[in-house]
């Protein structure tokens, strides 16, 4: 590996929403990036393009099942983090199939920790010292929340979606691994990610196509779920900070403290939308909500305290929930080629565009 390149680092799930905010940080960063992503329907090649910094990344294509194909590459590339964001993540898919979620969440992260156990034992003491294995995961393996408080880093798991009981076994793997075998391993938990290159499944984007293209804009229940919403670029600055600066065995979350309703989100782009763009007929985007029936399972309230990482780690967000949406509205105004080619994408691969 060229002495020019900070770190060497295998960035599995790189081509998805926030995996890919990722690559692009650390080829600006001066890192050097091996991206590899099986392409399934969330994950694009559109979404590592243009990419431009003093660090470069690898493209290949693979699954983190196939246990060679991951040790190769390891070895190779003398990796020394690996962050694993590849994950089945949408929770109505969940419901529909859970079997491709136990497959990529739990058997693919138990695959992609004993490669990286294995390569990390053949390591010299320095190199074996500073070698990191991060392991992406969410708020939801928490459960649901009343009315008040927020999950921390000692809440107790409960997830209540095939989706969210696949990562919180993935991330029971990540610590046992730690602590039987002394693999040193970190795990993030965030809260709800938007920003650029989201796939148009998840409420954000999906609103937004749905009012440029007439159709109704479907919420489910009353409204009333509450996210905490992070943008993915701040997200992503908490995964750097935990990676150099996080402890082995620990986990971080990392939350935007920005709690709106799913209603009160969708009126908000609807008004953004009002003044960017207005409609040809001169309503408001407002008049397609339409409310419909709520999904099975649907956790109520999501919050993240992120104190222990802003005390130990210095995160901090840099957007603003209103300021941040604004500009995730205005990307997909001008990125309809790209939200076309990966829907199309998405279909060539025989999935729905969304559900």
């Amino acid at each position: 590996m060229p002495k020019n390149f900070q770190k060497s680092i295998l960035v599995t799930g790189g081509a998805g929403f926030i995996g890919s905010m990722f690559v692009r940080q650390g080829v600006e960063q001066g890192h050097r990036v091996v991206v590899l992503d099986a392409l399934t329907y969330a994950g694009h090649r559109e979404n590592l393009n243009s990419i431009e910094g003093p660090g470069k990344f690898e493209w290949v294509l693979g699954n983190i099942l196939d246990g060679p194909l991951v040790k190769h590459l390891l070895h190779q590339n003398e990796i020394d983090f690996v962050v694993n964001f590849a994950a089945e993540s949408h929770v109505d898919r969940s419901i529909l199939n859970p079997s491709a979620f136990i497959k990529t969440n739990i058997q693919g992260t138990f695959q992609l920790l004993s490669s990286s156990m294995s390569y990390w034992n053949d390591l010299e003491n320095s190199k074996k010292k500073n070698f990191r294995y991060l392991q992406i995961s969410t708020d939801e393996v928490y459960g649901a929340l009343g009315p008040t408080g927020k999950f921390s880093e000692t809440t107790a798991y409960a997830p209540n979606s095939p989706y969210s009981a696949s990562k919180a076994s993935a991330d029971h793997l990540v610590r046992s691994w730690f602590h039987t075998y002394g693999l040193p391993t970190l795990t993030t938990n965030c809260s709800n990610n938007y920003g650029p290159r989201q796939f148009p499944e998840k409420l954000i984007p999906h609103m937004i196509l749905c009012a440029l293209n007439h159709k109704p804009l479907p919420v489910y229940g009353d409204g009333e779920n509450i996210r905490d919403w992070i943008h993915v670029a701040d997200h992503c600055d908490g995964v750097w900070l935990a990676l150099n600066q996080g402890i082995p065995g620990q986990t971080y979350c990392f939350g935007g403290n920005s709690e709106r309703n799913n209603l009160e989100v969708v009126q908000t782009i609807c008004k953004n939308l009002d003044e960017i763009q207005p409609r040809n007929d001169g309503q408001s985007y407002k008049s397609n909500i339409c409310f419909v029936k709520d999904r099975p399972g649907h956790d109520r309230r999501y919050a993240i305290d992120d104190t222990k990482a802003q005390r130990e780690l210095g995160f901090k967000c840099r957007f603003h929930f209103e300021e941040g949406l604004a500009d995730t509205i205005r990307w997909y105004l001008n990125n309809q080629l790209w939200c076309e080619q990966v829907q199309a994408g998405a279909l060539n691969r025989g999935m729905k565009d969304s559900l």
